[in-house]
C-alpha cells in the first residue's frame, strides 16, 4: 500500500487553497469562524440553552445545535449575526487594505 504524504497548511490561506477554494471563499470562511468563535463564548459564559438561542433567533434549535458543533457549510453569515444580536451583542465589521491585491 502507498504511503500518503501529509499536506499540512499552517495558516487559513493555506488550508483555503488545499481544499480548492477561492480567495474570497477564503475570507468568507474565516469571517464566519471568528464569529462562530465569539458565539460559542458567549454561549458558555451565559449558559444559554440550543433552544433558547433559536427561539431568540428565529431558526431551528437543530440548526444552532449544528452550529455550535462547528457545522458551517449551508449558514450564511448573516445568520450568525442576527444570532449574535439577539443575544445583545452587536456586529462590528472592519475593512483594512492587505498587502496583497485582490
Amino acid at each position: 500500500m502507498p504511503r500518503l504524504k501529509p499536506i499540512v497548511a499552517r495558516t487559513p490561506d493555506e488550508l483555503a487553497a488545499t481544499l480548492g477554494l477561492s480567495a474570497a471563499a477564503a475570507k468568507e470562511w474565516q469571517v464566519q469562524h471568528a464569529l462562530l468563535k465569539r458565539l460559542k463564548v458567549i454561549v458558555r459564559k451565559h449558559g444559554i440553552t440550543h433552544a433558547e438561542i433559536a427561539r431568540r433567533a428565529g431558526t431551528s434549535r437543530t440548526r444552532v445545535t449544528a452550529i455550535l458543533n462547528d457545522d458551517l457549510e449551508h449558514v450564511s453569515t448573516d445568520l450568525l449575526i442576527r444570532i449574535l444580536g439577539s443575544l445583545g451583542y452587536r456586529v462590528r465589521v472592519s475593512v483594512v487594505r492587505s498587502g496583497t491585491a485582490a
